[in-house]
């Protein structure tokens, strides 16, 4: 294993884009045409229930930039960095191959099964597929997973903007900016051009003003929010913007969002090409067997639990059963959505890993490791003392130490990066605050996007026993769904209560992954695609499997022994609820493999059983 030691970062970077670029060109394309058979003709939600307010069909570019910015969060960021712990390979290898095999296909055909069930959620869609009690169970698990995401998410996002002026000066905004984009594109015909021109100068402005506002005092003090200043503004914007048409704020922030998201990392690209950055971390790590002070468990099979969104996420199916099937002009554009929107997100995360894994490893320890375990970590492994913390803390002008969670620690391997080009040594401090303020905008996309989706959501199961709440367009419904919900997660993130919860988040998000997989399984195998369908089937059952694996490590040999028994329970009822999912579907695959196909549906197919859009 020694030769891969000390491995370039540009050899690792254009392993990924020619990897990501073949699968795009061959597995993308044999997934969009022989496994969903996308058909152009077809009539999409966004057409057929056009209503000016969530159904609104979406230039496919816009819509990349939405979906994009909606499914990639903490995730890409924050997951392969703490993953680091094990040694570059291992990430490195789950994000090139779970990404390509796993998250892309994915996000392919939940969107898919979505858009052919009138853009309606996985629970709707599973209750339709499977059964209605299994639809309900789901749509239970899911709610529950949904929540505790967006809370964990708004904490990251408060944690990242606490005490900088900056960060939350240009990240207000976006918001301003992203209305009148909103604005130009729904009132000026073919001004998609025209809006992005605008808002990428203006978005620009922010970023360069608002590190020059920032520098005066009265200016600053005022973009200075407390923690619950922070928590409340938070929950007011995720209650905006899931009740406004998506048109007017949701859609151009994020679209708005990803010129800052993709320009930073080909940013960071750009600067790995120029400075050739030497992978510090060995590839395998003395903790790859557990034990280690950011993950205590082993890597196998945590590696799949950690690295989520990079790899594969159950949170894009909430998406991608969200606010984009409801979009989608044409059913061609689910490639490019679905699985381009995944491949990025993917070398999104290798970015991450890259930069983290180029610090010195007694750097990246100092900074992830708790204060409280320091001193006793280091008497373990004196190898692995800090080498140029002291540097980089005097060049930013923060105490980096023990600052844990992997937000911190990417951000001091971008400016580390960025350092490395010629003169730009005493601009670190500038490079570290703009990596915060990106990560926070990455977040806070997710946030708005799911929040709106829990509002549909919500809807969707209060609407079983209040009829009238299965109206999208009934107000009353809108408001108190929207209200009820957006309570739900901000009252955790305001009493801060999530934060014992969020390793929860792990193994209920790939749990979830697991369900659209098995699910949209189901729906290919009723469709007459039985052959073609394990290219679904096989990823959802691997995740499955290795997600039961991990929160039996997690409940039996980290929650139990240290007494965290409610962690316990709820680990015990998302896995309960999702398997009982799980054996529904799999009966149902029995009774369609004995069925002839002698139907044909709705859009022209040959199926095996007709079933409600």
């Amino acid at each position: 294993m020694d030769f891969l030691n000390g491995v370039n970062a540009l050899t690792l970077v254009f392993i990924a884009l020619l990897v990501f670029a073949i699968a795009y060109r061959f597995y993308g394309i044999f997934l969009a045409n022989k496994v969903l058979k996308l058909n152009a003709a077809n009539v999409t939600p966004a057409i057929e229930f056009s209503d000016g307010k969530d159904y609104v069909a979406t230039n496919r570019n816009v819509l990349f930039g939405h979906h994009f910015a909606a499914i990639a969060a903490a995730g890409p960021l924050v997951g392969p960095v703490l993953a680091a712990q094990f040694g570059y390979l291992p990430g490195a290898l789950w994000i090139l191959i779970g990404c390509v095999l796993g998250g892309g296909v994915h996000d392919m055909v939940v969107l898919f099964a979505s858009v052919r069930h009138k853009g309606e959620s996985l629970a709707t869609i599973a209750g339709k597929e499977i059964g209605t009690g299994t639809g309900l169970i789901a749509g239970i698990a899911i709610l529950f997973i949904l929540i505790l995401t967006l809370a964990g998410l708004s904490l990251a996002c408060i944690s990242a903007m606490h005490e900088a002026s900056w960060s939350l000066f240009t990240v207000i905004a976006t918001m301003p900016i992203a209305v009148i984009m909103g604005l130009i594109m729904r009132y000026r015909k073919d001004s998609v051009t025209l809006a992005s021109i605008f808002g990428g100068i203006m978005l620009i402005a922010s970023i360069v003003g608002g590190h020059e506002l920032m520098q005066i005092p009265a200016i600053s003090n005022i973009f200075h929010w407390k923690i619950e200043t922070i928590s409340i503004a938070i929950t007011v914007y995720g209650f905006l913007a899931s009740v406004l048409p998506v048109w007017l704020l949701l859609v151009p922030r994020d679209y708005l969002s990803t010129y800052l998201k993709i320009g930073t990392i080909l940013m960071l690209t750009i600067g790995v090409i120029f400075v050739h950055p030497t992978l510090q971390m060995p590839a395998l790590t003395q903790f790859v067997s557990g034990g280690g002070p950011v993950i205590g468990g082993p890597v196998l099979p945590f590696i799949f639990i950690v690295i989520a969104c990079g790899a594969i996420s159950g949170f894009h199916a909430i998406i991608a059963t969200g606010t984009t099937p409801k979009m989608l002009t044409n059913e061609k554009e689910i490639l490019f959505v679905g699985y381009g929107a995944m491949l990025v997100e993917g070398f999104v995360a290798l970015m991450a890993l890259i930069a983290a894994c180029t610090l010195v490893p007694g750097d990246y320890f100092a900074i992830n490791t708790p204060k409280e375990m320091y001193e006793s970590f280091i008497a373990l492994n004196p190898n692995l003392k800090a080498v140029d913390l002291a540097h980089f803390s005097e060049k930013i002008g923060v105490e980096l130490q023990g600052r844990t969670g992997g937000a911190v620690s990417l951000a001091v391997g971008m400016a580390h990066i960025f350092n490395k080009i010629p003169y730009m040594d005493d601009v670190m401090a500038y490079w570290y605050n703009f990596a915060i303020m990106f990560e926070a905008v990455f977040i806070l996309t997710a946030i708005d996007a799911g929040t709106r989706v829990g509002r549909f959501f919500l809807q969707e199961m209060i609407g079983r026993v209040i009829p009238r709440f299965n109206d999208k367009n009934w107000m009353p419904g809108i408001i108190i769904s929207s209200l009820l919900f957006t309570f739900s997660w901000g009252y955790l993130v305001y009493t801060g209560n999530v934060s014992s919860i969020w390793p929860l988040f792990g193994i209920s998000n790939q749990l979830l992954a697991a369900c659209g997989l098995i699910v949209c399984t189901t729906m290919l195998i009723r469709m007459n695609r039985k052959k073609y369908a394990l290219s679904a089937a096989i990823p959802g059952v691997f995740m499955a499997l290795i997600t039961f694996w991990a929160g039996y490590e997690q409940v039996v040999n980290m929650y139990m022994p240290q007494g965290k028994y409610l962690l316990a329970f709820l680990a015990c009822v998302a896995m309960v609820l999702m398997f009982i999912v799980f054996v529904n579907s799999f009966k149902r695959w029995y009774q369609l493999s004995k069925m002839k196909a002698d139907k044909v549906d709705y859009y022209g197919d040959t199926v095996k059983e007709l079933v409600e859009r």
